[in-house]
């Protein structure tokens, strides 16, 4: 839960117990759950009001889909899988390395001016 630990919750308790006392925290606790629950209800709202405003071809619409970090795994990244076979290797730099042919020593490497 929003990487907090069992160890730093203790912590948060004790502060809250000394910060707040034991008569008042109850109510402390009572106010900050009215709050939570009220913040929820205000975004299903908004979440709902953009789905009627955008219409029924939006209807499937996820508003963390609105999100770019997601919209780039979920139309760039996801497609990225397909293009590899799990049953081939991967080739290593040995392969490639057979491939190339060395010059004889003293002979200079091809050079194309128009490529410069």
């Amino acid at each position: 839960m929003f990487g907090i630990g069992p160890l730093e919750l203790v912590v948060i308790a004790i502060v809250a117990v000394l910060l707040f006392g034991p008569d008042r925290l109850p109510e402390f606790a009572r106010t900050a759950g009215r709050l939570l629950r009220q913040v929820r209800q205000m975004v299903n709202n908004a979440q709902t009001d953009l789905r009627n405003e955008l219409g029924p071809e939006f209807a499937d619409l996820d508003v963390r889909d609105l999100n770019p970090r997601s919209f780039v795994r979920k139309h760039l990244l996801d497609g990225m899988d397909d293009d590899y076979d799990d049953d081939k290797p991967v080739s290593n730099s040995g392969d490639l390395m057979e491939s190339v042919q060395r010059l004889p020593a003293g002979q200079r490497a091809p050079y194309d001016p128009e490529s410069t």
